[in-house]
């Protein structure tokens, strides 16, 4: 089976104070041990540094502690999934076609690189924009 994590999943992983660590850690303990295989969209690996290094944690994250968090936990164990250029111009076309706007596009990238890779299931904390995406294809929503 393959799934792919969005950003919120992976924060809530990594940061044990979040109110979704439990059940987001299961996920990736999961990945680790290979029960599936794992995928990444590129995009969520700088989302991930982004949130980690700026949001107010307690105790902050350092750049050197998002580094090693990405390395140990996203780096060494998911595939991570490019988009080509004509990739971005279907996003936005889709966007436009279904008169979608705003953030929401950040999880059309995310779509885009599940729809390209054949992913069977797509884990979030945000399932709201993804049930919104997904339309007719027959990936799964699954709320972590």
């Amino acid at each position: 089976m393959k799934i792919l994590f969005d950003t919120s999943v992976l924060i809530a992983a990594f940061v044990e104070t979040h109110p979704k660590h439990k059940e987001a850690l299961v996920f990736l303990t999961r990945a680790k041990e290979k029960e599936f295989e794992l995928f990444v969209s590129a995009h969520t690996i700088l989302e991930v540094y982004s949130v980690l290094t700026s949001a107010p944690f307690k105790p902050p994250i350092t750049p050197e502690i998002a580094e090693r968090l990405i390395e140990n936990n996203i780096r060494e164990i998911a595939k991570i999934i490019y988009l080509t250029d004509k990739d971005y111009f279907n996003i936005i076309k889709k966007m436009s076609e279904s008169n979608l706007k705003g953030g929401i596009v950040y999880d059309a990238i995310i779509m885009e690189c599940a729809l390209n890779n054949n992913v069977d299931e797509i884990t979030t904390l945000n399932s709201k924009d993804f049930l919104r995406l997904v339309g007719n294809n027959l990936i799964k929503i699954n709320t972590a």
